[in-house]
């Protein structure tokens, strides 16, 4: 049996099911917009008629003013809602649709009861308006739309006289005939707008990927790595901060025993197994760098060949970024790998200190304490400040 491709469907303004929810969330916050613009629109035009029938002003008369008076009441109290609880909308922005489209609409027609020798207008007014400011899916729309214009023409008939009535049903079907064809081709456009939006937002962050991570082990490359170690020492002139880089112990010898490919599942298993270690692992990696920014998250880089780097935020002091440390040596050293005894590597960390106006400083001292972590046997840790004989071993 031939796989199905993705059908194109009326329901979804012309896209399939999968494209339309892509967008979901640029409909959601279009609608909640609309919602609000249409709700206020509504209240001020409400607040007007009701001044008028007060003063029985433009044929307006005072026995109208409880009804605008409750849809005064409506309006205010959905445009609270929207305003003092704007994540409580979203999460329930198709119920606010339908619930704004029912006010409006039930408007019209109880405003077109109202004056039973008129044509009705507000009616048909508010259908056009509903359907180029909301977008949902296709078929509930039109079940919607049909449902009230039942509703209208039954009203015109009970209440009004035939003529009047049959005026009514007679524009009604024009106009509904509009607003359901301007409300498709309107909102495939938007639609469109959404996808084209979201391929150029997928480009972006491909873009941002590649130029800010590494291939091999989606940690951060040696620019990015640079450029946001030397942000975070600007700003965070307080908090505690460390640097420690590491090396993989042997990593040549996996090369020419077992092959490049090999190499590369130790590069790959020893980048995760840092990413773990520092807790960001989960987190998508196109938004990363703000993440680290915003939320100070510690973060790891790959220098290049076998040669890592960890940047560390968050943490009371030097006992607590050995103990961390400590923690990712010990995960390498229980990797898992086919006919290799673990990972093993050489640690050398520092802290960032008062007179680092930059990142380099920290680097040197990260990188000699390296160079003192291979010499006194490897597959150890040793802080910049420490002498082979203060350390006193792994």
């Amino acid at each position: 049996m031939e796989d199905a491709l993705p059908e194109n469907s009326f329901n979804y303004y012309g896209y399939d099911k999968e494209t339309y929810l892509e967008c979901s969330e640029l409909i959601t916050m279009t609608n909640r917009k609309h919602i609000f613009i249409m709700i206020s629109w509504f209240l001020f035009v409400n607040v007007l008629y009701l001044i008028f029938s007060t003063l029985n002003l433009f044929g307006l008369s005072q026995m109208r003013i409880p009804f605008y008076v409750s849809y005064v009441a409506i309006a205010f109290l959905l445009d609270m809602l929207l305003f003092l609880f704007p994540q409580f909308a979203n999460l329930n922005s198709t119920a606010f649709v339908y619930l704004t489209i029912i006010i409006l609409l039930s408007y019209g027609i109880i405003a077109s009861v109202l004056q039973p020798y008129m044509p009705a207008t507000m009616y048909l007014v508010l259908l056009i308006l509903s359907a180029l400011s909301f977008i949902d899916m296709m078929y509930r729309i039109v079940v919607t739309f049909l449902l009230f214009f039942a509703t209208f023409l039954a009203s015109s008939f009970i209440y009004k006289t035939f003529s009047i009535a049959y005026h009514d049903m007679y524009n009604g079907l024009i106009v509904l005939t509009l607003a359901l064809g301007l409300h498709y081709m309107y909102q495939r456009t938007r639609v469109q707008q959404f996808v084209l939006y979201q391929r150029d937002l997928h480009i972006q962050r491909e873009l941002e990927i590649k130029s800010s991570f590494d291939a091999l082990t989606s940690l951060f490359n040696r620019g990015k790595f640079f450029a946001l170690a030397e942000e975070i020492i600007r700003q965070s002139k307080e908090d505690y901060l460390a640097v420690c880089l590491l090396d993989l112990d042997g990593f040549k010898q996996v090369n020419d025993t077992y092959g490049h490919q090999m190499g590369d599942k130790v590069i790959q298993i020893a980048g995760r197994t840092l990413l773990e270690s520092i807790g960001i692992a989960n987190c998508d990696i196109w938004a990363l760098s703000e993440k680290v920014l915003k939320e100070k998250l510690s973060f790891a880089g790959r220098l290049g060949g076998d040669e890592f780097i960890v940047f560390i935020q968050g943490a009371s002091g030097r006992a607590e970024v050995r103990t961390a440390l400590a923690a990712m040596l010990a995960s390498l050293n229980e990797a898992e790998i086919t006919g290799l005894n673990g990972i093993q590597a050489s640690f050398g960390a520092t802290e960032i200190i008062p007179s680092d106006t930059d990142f380099d400083g920290a680097y040197r001292r990260a990188d000699e304490a390296l160079y003192r972590s291979k010499r006194a046997g490897k597959n150890r840790i040793f802080f910049s400040d420490e002498t082979e004989e203060s350390q006193g071993g792994a």
